[in-house]
This record gives structure tokens, sequence and C-alpha cells, in this order.
């Protein structure tokens, strides 16, 4: 093989690698999702007054991408540790909260809204106690391994005078309130 044949064959090779690399190296954003906690917001956040034991956090959060958002766990310095609850209601009507299972789902361009008596963030073992006007952190871990932490108001809320049994052991059954 002559020189001029071997360098046309090693230009050639290299022209022909140039469209590979290219790919290789360009980003495609549609492919790529930006992080879940860059894409939720969270509005209206309140968390309940108590003097110990447990409490619990509300407030609506909003997907506001194009992907399905997981909020998988959640923490606070106010408390030992969070549980993402629901309410569900068992085969004798009655209503029981428990973890939600794989946490909360948000579809792209949802908001899922955490209120008293449905979805919401359980505060256990509570550090001290939350007083009304003071503000407390909160995290929520997403499926994709980011955070966001974010702050809410505690207030007074008289409703949903939750009984968690003796002790206010957690798990046990609750007792809705006199008229709920």
């Amino acid at each position: 093989m002559s020189l001029t044949t071997s360098r046309l064959a090693r230009t050639a090779a290299a022209l022909a690698a140039v469209p590979f690399l290219l790919v290789a190296c360009s980003s495609n954003d549609s492919a790529t999702a930006a992080p879940a906690s860059d894409q939720v917001s969270i509005a209206d956040q309140w968390v309940k007054a108590a003097p110990g034991g447990m409490s619990a956090a509300f407030g609506t959060i909003t997907n506001n991408s194009d992907q399905t958002v997981t909020v998988v766990a959640g923490s606070s310095p106010a408390s030992s540790s969070i549980e993402l609850h629901e309410i569900i209601t068992k085969a004798d009507g009655t209503k029981m909260m428990q973890p939600k299972p794989g946490g909360y789902t948000i579809a792209p361009h949802a908001s899922l809204t955490l209120k008293p008596g449905a979805d919401h963030i359980m505060f256990i073992g509570l550090h001290q106690e939350l007083r009304t006007g003071s503000d407390t952190p909160i995290t929520l871990v997403f499926g994709d391994g980011t955070s966001k932490t974010f702050t809410a108001r505690v207030r007074d809320f008289p409703g949903n005078q939750e009984d968690y049994g003796t002790g206010g052991e957690h798990g046990a059954q609750p007792t809705p309130a006199p008229g709920a």
C-alpha cells in the first residue's frame, strides 16, 4: 500500500467516526429530564401546632414538568422521622391512616393536595413543641434521588384530633374526634 493510499484510508476512517463522536457528545434535552427537585413547587404549606409526639404537614405539591415525579421520603429537624401518609377506607367503612406504599406519584403538570383527613406528611417523634407562628423546615426526597427543602408555617388546627393509642404510639388505630 502506498503512502498516499494509507493516508487516504486513515483520513476516511477518521471522517467516518466524526458523526458517531458528535452524537455521543451532543445533548438531547428532550431525552434528559431535569431533576425532580427543580421541577416541583410547594405552595400553601403549613404544619399543625402540637405540644409534642406527632404532627402533620399539609400543602400543595405541583409537578411543573413533562415527566411523572414521585416523592419517596421526607425529613425535618423537628422530628425523629417523617412518613408519607394516605387515608384508606377499610372494609367496615372506617378510615385509617397508613404509610403510602411507594410514596406520592404526581403526573406531569398536575398537583397533589396534602390536607387533613387525606394525604399528609406525618411527623413522628417531635423533638420539641411546634408553636403557632414558628416555621419548620421540611425536606422531600424524590425518586430520582434529588431533594427539595421548604419551610412551613406552624398554625393551630382544631380538626382531626386523632388518638394514636396509649402513649401516642404510632400504628395504633386512630379514633375520630367527637363529631368528626
